[in-house]
């Protein structure tokens, strides 16, 4: 007996950022992802399957509410993402990983290694750096809120402008080396 095609939720949403893709299964976002040059588009759709296996996308107004609590965030209400509930399918450890970056607050940043410290994994900075570039949800699951150890910007999938775009946004000063010392970032231990 063949299984049914698993159905996923899909909006486009034009934002700040640029026009964003939302996949949700049935009340949870499992993935979002920037449709422009910068990004690798599709990407995050094969690492969807690949975890879930084939499924079908059916266009939806605001799969799981997401789009709702982005244009909320965008407009201001910069807690709206919070309670959004998300659906990973990572290891072990980047589930870990994704969990701390959503206790990071509004409005503050950690570094790569105070995530690494925070877990229990002092030396795994580029652990924690591998899991945050492998978060299928940006935004909800705040990786634009984690920096490198000196307060500079240092990777992100949708490009560098984004996530200064985005932790200016939040209320953390614009990013330029070193920009602990010059710009006053909360760099929490």
């Amino acid at each position: 007996m063949e299984s049914a095609m698993k159905l996923l939720q899909l909006a486009k949403l034009d934002s700040p950022l640029g026009e964003l893709l939302l996949w949700a299964e049935d009340d949870a976002l499992v993935g979002l992802e920037f449709t422009d040059a910068v990004t690798r588009v599709g990407r995050l759709r094969a690492r969807l399957e690949q975890a879930m296996g084939p499924f079908e996308a059916v266009p939806a107004s605001d799969p799981a509410g997401a789009v709702n609590r982005l244009k909320r965030y965008f407009a201001g209400e910069l807690r709206a993402l919070e309670d959004q509930k998300v659906l990973t399918r990572g290891t072990a450890f980047e589930e870990r990983v994704w969990a701390a970056l959503r206790t990071i607050p509004t409005g503050e940043v950690r570094s790569y290694g105070q995530i690494a410290v925070a877990l229990g994994a002092p030396g795994a900075s580029r652990a924690i750096g591998a899991a945050n570039g492998r978060n299928p949800v940006a935004l909800f699951v705040p990786c634009h809120r984690v920096i490198a150890g000196d307060g500079s910007l240092h990777g992100y999938g949708g490009g560098l402008e984004r996530k200064r775009w985005l932790l200016h946004h939040e209320g953390v000063s614009a990013v330029t080396s070193p920009p602990s010392r010059q710009l006053g970032l909360k760099l929490q231990g």
